[in-house]
């Protein structure tokens, strides 16, 4: 029997990673190497194996009958080769090696980047590869050791640690409130200069949740402003753009120093949760579970998030 290559193994990964993503430049930004790096790596694993794996077109990459059979089996020897490796990793007690994260924008902003000086301090041997998308990646063919999400979880290939839920209260700065005053009901609003959030997956305005006894009542508001990022809206409400609702966690460093105030706070509603995931491969890292830890504590905060 004919012993694997090195070079073959090259081949194998890239293949993997292009079947995966769909393209050779995101499995190339993927393992920190070029597309030609991939595409030459794919082309001389087709030579060695004497299969076309892929369709190609100037727009698009396809995995052909065959190359979709050895895909499957080239993904599961990278996951036990990757099995391999966080075994090794897990016999040394201290974190090191590079560690790949992904979360939304505005958390990953606000939250997680803040934290991660303190992180290499603690752990100087430690790199770290911060990935921010609003977009849903998949953490095993993207190579990702943690994630953070917002809302359910249905992939059974994961671990999962609930870090806080999203409350989502109404805020405005002091100068407009005081200029037009303070609702005292969902119902106020309606004469209010309103700010309200798109969300940029599906078109759809943020429903605005109230809690009414025992009910959750929702309104969307007859908004003079409509933007399509936290970050935006939070900025629209520090200059007195009206009020806008947002969630808690990411309007409390503002409203902390009075920048922003609560407006029907005791109305306010826990929506989503907000988890860390993770491989099930990765869980003896211990990279990953002093950087799980970690987000424990940068995502707790006074304001019940």
């Amino acid at each position: 029997m004919e012993q694997i290559g090195l070079e073959r193994l090259t081949g194998l990964i890239a293949f993997a990673r292009a079947g995966s993503l769909g393209s050779y430049s995101a499995a190339a930004r993927s393992l920190s190497v070029s597309p030609s790096a991939v595409s030459k790596s794919v082309r001389r694993l087709e030579d060695q194996l004497g299969v076309s794996l892929f369709t190609r077109t100037t727009r698009s990459l396809t995995l052909t009958t065959e190359g979709q059979d050895l895909h499957q089996r080239a993904l599961r020897l990278i996951e036990a080769a990757e099995d391999i490796e966080q075994a090794a990793t897990s016999l040394r007690a201290e974190p090191s090696g590079r560690l790949r994260i992904a979360a939304p924008l505005p958390l990953g902003i606000h939250v997680v980047a803040p934290a991660l000086a303190a992180f290499r301090r603690q752990h100087p041997k430690v790199t770290i590869d911060l990935r921010l998308s609003d977009q849903i990646v998949d953490l095993v063919d993207q190579g990702i050791d943690v994630a953070i999400r917002i809302g359910d979880l249905a992939d059974s290939r994961l671990m999962s640690r609930k870090l806080a839920s999203q409350r989502l209260c109404c805020f405005a700065s002091p100068q407009y409130l005081a200029e037009r005053g303070h609702p005292q009901t969902p119902s106020d609003l309606a004469v209010h200069d309103t700010v309200a959030l798109r969300f940029q997956s599906s078109g759809q305005l943020l429903r605005w949740p109230f809690r009414s006894g025992s009910r959750i009542v929702e309104i969307i508001p007859d908004a003079a402003i409509v933007v399509d990022a936290s970050d935006a809206l939070i900025s629209a409400l520090l200059t007195g753009a009206g009020i806008g609702m947002t969630s808690a966690l990411l309007a409390y460093p503002h409203a902390d120093r009075g920048a922003l105030v609560p407006v029907l706070e005791a109305l306010a509603v826990e929506r989503s949760d907000i988890t860390a995931i993770w491989p099930k491969s990765r869980s003896g890292n211990p990279a990953v579970r002093s950087f799980l830890d970690l987000l424990e504590d940068a995502f707790r905060s006074p304001t019940g998030a």
